[in-house]
């Protein structure tokens, strides 16, 4: 025989029945707390009616208290037991089960009220002081466990003093959440710029003054951290506050933009320690995602460099894009295995080295990849100053491969990961870039946009700067500069990657893209804040010497040439260049010309040529598509025009 379905009136019955069960499951778990709310609700009122009447309880009312008190601890039990207050956790209680504990108690009120004051057989004032003391001391034992937790904390050694700079609602939630969690924190004052908030209070604790006061205030009420809560300060005010709390001699961290956050508040576990990127103040670029997905969902995609921290970044954000297929091409096997790991098996591997030609054409023949994103490259100056044949065979020839496969298997776009050290190149490296940047751009044309995108430093990239002055600085120094006079523009991973994305969807061949970096960063400077930044002193902790400038270095790089004028995009921060291109000619004989010298391994005849090449007068200027990313600009047509 088969059952009817149940309806919805018994799964509403069965729900409610359920309910019921699980909190008498509950009740007899708590059976302690009941006997005690008992025998509370029982003081209560005695001592009350006894208050009320000075001791001499009217005799109509005496003969009434043998079935009186019986009736306010049933009807009290039963309205907590409705109210869920047994069950509960209640050394994590909080507002929500105040308000519980509040309505319960008003429930209660209600009825003793209702049935008993208008029938005259009790007092009206002694059932709402009686009722209003019981519902007082039943909060006292509940959250006794978090008053004197608070207490606690507040005398207990471990317990760290706070100075939360910021008074707006991060910072207010951040005090609230150090009040009621047990986190070894307590808030001990507020610092804000605005005057109208000083002189008030956040929850009980002071707002005092602005934040040059911190020293002060550090001082004056023994806190031993500083707590930024303001996660849209930029650059220039995190690193005034840092420097302000390096003088008040305590660490400083931060509250992270809403992005970083957990559930999309702020708080105490979203606090973090203060990171270079908070300090280099720049923006981070915000990706059009929705184009970016549109361009590669559905799409094959090739990542050529795919160990590395470009382009495994890369891999990462293309696979949040669902692509028909990911390829990640790399000659390192533990790199490309680990990149592949954190994909979780979303991708192909494809362990090749691109200075094979034929190989990297089988490859592009057998995959078909629409899209190709060339990260792989050398990119160390001083190791290439000694090793420009290197440099050749993977970052001019290399890429020589990968641009004539793209062209001859139908490949729809290629970008060119690119490098500042590109624009009037002093070094090997940045020869090798600029001469791989004319062979991606020679290549494009209306049905094969390809195109190149130029960043700065890459924080914690590897083997750039950053990741030298750490090791430097767990050694306990000396940090190594090599002038105090050089500066560096300086982006984080997921920004270029965000650039080299964007880029893609903009491109209509032959640009090479580039980020507004903002302001170059001096390395002298940023040797000090990475110190600063590990909690020591620069000088006592960690000297720093000046060791001269090494060969191929620059003390400034630039983003552009003077005849690049750039262009705007549709993104305000990101900008199209259209170098002019050496003629078809000379690049394609002074490749062939780099290939012979690489067989040879002639490394001063190779580093010679590479510069040769890089300084090379165009031999003609392209006439692009006049829109840039899709943007018509009267200004980018007249810039263009006048060449």
């Amino acid at each position: 025989m088969t059952e009817r379905p149940p309806d919805g009136m018994s799964l509403r019955r069965d729900g409610l029945l359920g309910t019921l069960a699980a909190r008498s499951v509950r009740m007899r778990a708590d059976l302690p707390l009941a006997f005690l709310d008992a025998l509370l609700a029982v003081s209560a009122y005695t001592a009350i009616m006894v208050v009320r009447f000075d001791g001499q309880i009217p005799v109509r009312y005496q003969g009434n208290l043998r079935w009186f008190l019986p009736l306010v601890v049933a009807v009290h039990l039963v309205a907590n037991w409705l109210g869920g207050l047994y069950g509960e956790m209640w050394r994590h209680a909080g507002v929500q089960e105040a308000r519980r504990l509040t309505l319960a108690g008003g429930g209660a009120l209600l009825v003793l009220g209702g049935g008993l004051v208008r029938g005259d057989l009790v007092s009206g004032s002694v059932v709402v002081l009686g009722g209003a003391t019981t519902v007082i001391l039943y909060g006292a034992v509940r959250f006794q466990s978090r008053l004197l937790a608070f207490r606690r904390r507040a005398t207990s050694p471990q317990v760290r003093g706070v100075v939360v700079i910021g008074a707006g609602d991060t910072g207010a939630a951040i005090v609230r959440d150090m009040l009621e969690s047990e986190a070894p924190l307590l808030p001990a004052v507020v610092l804000d710029d605005d005057p109208r908030k000083q002189g008030r209070s956040l929850h009980g604790v002071p707002v005092v003054a602005g934040i040059p006061y911190l020293p002060d205030a550090v001082r004056a009420f023994a806190a031993e951290e500083a707590i930024l809560a303001i996660p849209s300060a930029d650059g220039e005010l995190v690193r005034t506050v840092a420097n302000v709390a390096d003088e008040a001699g305590v660490p400083l961290r931060v509250v992270p933009g809403v992005g970083e956050m957990v559930n999309g508040r702020p708080t105490v576990a979203d606090v973090r320690d203060l990171r270079l990127s908070d300090l280099l103040g720049r923006l981070q670029v915000q990706t059009d995602l929705a184009a970016v997905r549109g361009l590669l969902a559905g799409r094959r995609v090739m990542i050529t460099g795919g160990g590395g921290s470009i382009g495994s970044e890369i891999a990462r954000q293309v696979a949040t894009c669902d692509p028909a297929s990911l390829l990640l091409l790399d000659h390192d096997e533990t790199h490309l295995y680990e990149a592949a790991a954190e994909l979780d098996g979303g991708c192909t591997e494809l362990l090749a080295d691109i200075r094979d030609r034929q190989l990297v054409d089988r490859l592009v023949a057998r995959h078909r990849p629409e899209v190709i994103f060339h990260a792989a490259a050398h990119k160390h100056v001083p190791m290439l100053e000694r090793h420009p044949c290197e440099a050749i065979r993977t970052n001019v020839l290399g890429t020589l491969h990968v641009a004539d496969a793209a062209v001859r298997h139908g490949v729809e776009r290629l970008v060119l990961i690119s490098t500042d050290k590109a624009v009037r190149p002093s070094s090997v490296m940045g020869a090798s870039k600029r001469i791989a940047e004319q062979i991606v751009l020679s290549r494009s044309d209306g049905d094969r946009p390809f195109c190149a995108v130029r960043f700065g430093n890459v924080l914690g990239s590897r083997g750039s700067v950053i990741p030298r002055f750490l090791r430097q600085i767990e050694r306990g120094g000396p940090v190594t500069v090599t002038d105090p006079r050089m500066t560096r523009f300086f982006m984080s991973i997921t920004e270029a990657v965000q650039l080299v994305l964007q880029s893609a969807v903009f491109s209509a061949g032959r640009e090479v893209y580039m980020l507004e970096m903002g302001d170059p960063v001096p390395i002298l400077e940023l040797a000090q804040r990475m110190i600063r930044l590990s909690g020591r002193r620069v000088g006592t902790d960690v000297p720093i010497r000046i060791v001269g400038a090494r060969k191929g270095e620059k003390l400034s790089e630039e983003l552009f040439f003077p005849e690049e004028a750039p262009w705007p995009t549709a993104h305000p921060s990101i900008f199209a260049l259209y170098p002019p291109l050496i003629d078809p000619a000379i690049l394609h004989s002074g490749v062939s010309r780099l290939a012979g010298i690489a067989a040879a391994d002639d490394e001063d005849e190779g580093a010679g040529l590479l510069h040769e090449l890089a300084a090379s007068d165009p031999g003609f200027i392209p006439v692009p598509d006049h829109r840039v990313g899709g943007l018509l600009t009267e200004t980018g047509l007249r810039a263009h025009d006048s060449r």
